[in-house]
């Protein structure tokens, strides 16, 4: 329960926070306050509920002297849904959030790898994006099933990207008033520079398997990183959470690649690749469907909530990119 209060609080501070700073610029985003104003309405103790979500939502946002109210709270979460703004075919301008991206392991109560992600779209493009990760370590990626990272005082990292001005991070660790013992910079981040397939470093969803991915016929996989490989075998890391981790694990260097298949019956959501879109090109590297197409973030013409990459998503580090859009292409079905 206090895991679900805290994820609430997170999905209220988030959007009333931009909501004051850039009252003018609409919001998609994951949540809305839909089921707490309906628990709210049929049930007189779950304001026991709402009143926490309140309460832990005030202590981290200043009103600047005005009363901040529990609908002001509830107002800012439904700044996000899925029905307070309609767009239209032309361009646009409005944030893309997720509060929660990784939400299972969130709620697991153990350490794993959600990030939350917060970009600005511009006429269709990604312009600014930031990412926050609590629980990534500096250390090399884990192989727990769970997703559990070692515990370090100074683990975090916070990813921030503008058009044109690279991709950077820092340890989160200091923003959230953990003690640090290394020196509190920025560094720029770059994508890995392997050019050959087979000695790439992948990762896929957490809800897929290698065999359903086209390389598969191409490829073996391993998640062995010490086992020795041969041409015909890949290595799959084992990163074990939501799609923005595995952005934010390319940004980083950490991996080389990541494949996502699209399913019929799945929905792939524009809040769960809108940020890490600009944080890994701006680190160098690439990103379109499985034909070779840039996403289209705007093809949900008056939502923005939905995309529809062609077969799936790439993302890759671009000196591998072209290759596996043909390999990929060749063996889809």
């Amino acid at each position: 329960m206090t895991k679900l209060l805290s994820q609430l609080r997170i999905s209220g501070c988030r959007p009333l926070l931009v909501w004051r700073l850039f009252p003018s610029i609409p919001l998609v985003a994951e949540e809305d306050s839909a089921s707490l104003r309906s628990s709210n309405a049929d049930d007189n103790s779950s304001d026991v509920l709402v009143e926490s979500i309140f309460s832990g939502v005030a202590d981290k946002v200043s009103n600047s002297g005005s009363l901040l109210t529990q609908d002001d709270v509830l107002r800012a979460i439904d700044r996000g849904g899925k029905d307070a703004v309609s767009f239209d075919s032309n361009p646009a301008t409005y944030w893309v959030l997720d509060p929660i991206d990784g939400t299972k392991g969130f709620l697991r109560g153990d350490d794993a790898l959600y990030v939350v992600g917060l970009a600005l779209v511009v006429n269709g493009k990604v312009t600014v994006g930031v990412m926050g990760c609590p629980n990534w370590t500096n250390d090399t990626i884990h192989n727990e099933k769970d997703g559990s990272a070692a515990a370090c005082n100074d683990r975090g990292i916070l990813m921030v990207s503008h058009l044109g001005c690279g991709t950077w991070s820092r340890r989160l660790s200091s923003e959230i008033g953990q003690s640090t013992t290394a020196p509190d910079i920025w560094k720029r981040c770059f994508v890995d520079s392997c050019s050959v397939v087979h000695m790439a470093r992948y990762c896929i969803p957490d809800s897929q398997t290698w065999d359903m991915i086209p390389l598969s016929v191409l490829f073996n996989s391993t998640t062995g990183e010490s086992d020795p490989r041969n041409e015909n075998e890949i290595l799959l890391l084992s990163v074990f959470c939501g799609s923005l981790c595995k952005y934010l694990t390319v940004a980083s260097g950490r991996a080389s690649v990541f494949v996502l298949r699209a399913q019929p019956t799945t929905q792939i959501k524009s809040w769960d690749h809108a940020v890490g879109v600009i944080c890994v090109q701006e680190a160098g590297g690439q990103i379109s469907d499985w034909s070779g197409n840039p996403l289209d973030l705007a093809a949900d013409l008056t939502s923005r909530r939905i995309i529809y990459p062609s077969g799936g998503v790439l993302v890759t580090n671009g000196a591998l990119h072209n290759k596996l859009v043909e390999m990929i292409s060749a063996n889809y079905k």
